[in-house]
């Protein structure tokens, strides 16, 4: 299996969890799930439940929402797939409530071009999900605009990087690029 990288994109309950899943099935047997989301509150507890019984059970986990590079490089192993879900959780994290702009934008692209460095220096195929937070309303306030202009600069920088990209559309992958 040749490694290379893929980008899940989509919104909201769009499927891109469950078809990179899949797509982790098809390309190998030992797979590391790197797993972002944080369990800040109850109903964010029972998402991370619910994903974690949706996967199955010889997938290794890690929990590391923040320094992707440096946990991905120790805990890899023999790995054969790496799926990060997600990016979006990510830059939340990375975030916080109220970033200076140029501040937040500073720090994610360095976590991501640190992510990207880790990705080429691994044998794994990675498959990255990410959703696409650009196609809706224009957020109301300053944190949510932050928000979505950093998240769209980070999938274009991993989509630049990626061997292919796929927009996930009411649960139907729509291939966007191939190398």
């Amino acid at each position: 299996m040749p490694k290379k990288c893929i980008l899940v994109l989509g919104g909201a309950r769009s499927g891109k969890s469950q078809f990179a899943q899949e797509l982790a099935g098809k390309l190998g047997r030992k797979v590391l799930f790197v797993a972002t989301g944080e369990a800040r509150d109850e109903e964010m507890r029972a998402r991370i439940t619910q994903h974690q019984k949706d996967r199955p059970k010889s997938w290794r986990t890690l929990e590391a929402p923040t320094k992707l590079d440096k946990q991905i490089e120790e805990k890899t192993g023999a790995a054969q797939v790496v799926i990060i879900d997600c990016l979006t959780l990510l830059i939340s994290n990375l975030m916080g409530d109220d970033p200076d702009y140029a501040k937040a934008e500073e720090s994610i692209v360095y976590e991501i071009k640190q992510l990207v460095a880790c990705m080429d220096k691994l044998n794994p195929t990675f498959i990255v999900v990410s959703n696409e937070v650009g196609l809706g309303l224009v957020p109301e306030n300053k944190v949510g605009r932050t928000y979505r202009d950093l998240m769209g600069k980070v999938n274009q920088l991993i989509a630049q990087y990626a061997d292919e990209v796929y927009l996930m559309v009411a649960g139907i992958p729509v291939k966007v690029k191939e190398k």
